[in-house]
């Protein structure tokens, strides 16, 4: 399991650079990111290599920020890799709330972040079926 930090943004120029600089300037290196939008907002995800010290120095500088636990699997870098373990997934109920690719790979595979409702249960169906998952240290450090 690892932290990321969600941070909601008004859909303005200049929003998600200042974001990007607040962090960059604090030392923070982003992992991976996803930005869902609408017309009026948008809520950027981050996997950042300090969660907590990024959730702090944006909170100071008046962003709407939260953190939530979420899941880095290894999935195979092959046509239907990505499937197979959805299929998993779905075999053993678990739903998905969103996911996002990894900006890195680890080893041969592709790197996949989820975001499910019972994230205990994600992690026993990963561990049963042989799905390996990135912990929380390695994931940062990537």
């Amino acid at each position: 399991m690892a932290k990321q930090i969600s941070v909601f943004l008004e859909n303005k120029a200049g929003r998600l650079s200042h974001v990007t600089r607040v962090l960059g300037d604090a030392g923070i290196n982003i992992r991976a990111l996803s930005i869902a939008d609408t017309s009026d907002f948008g809520i950027l995800r981050l996997i950042v290599n300090d969660p907590g010290k990024a959730y702090r120095i944006l909170k100071e500088a008046d962003f709407t920020v939260s953190e939530t636990e979420v899941v880095a699997v290894q999935v195979p870098d092959s046509p239907g890799g990505l499937a197979t373990v959805l299929e998993q997934m779905a075999e053993s109920g678990l739903n998905i709330e969103y996911l996002y690719a990894f900006l890195g790979t680890s080893e041969k595979d592709a790197l996949v972040v989820f975001k499910v409702e019972d994230l205990a249960k994600a992690c026993n169906t990963f561990e049963a079926k042989g799905i390996k998952f990135i912990d929380e240290k390695h994931l940062y450090e990537l």
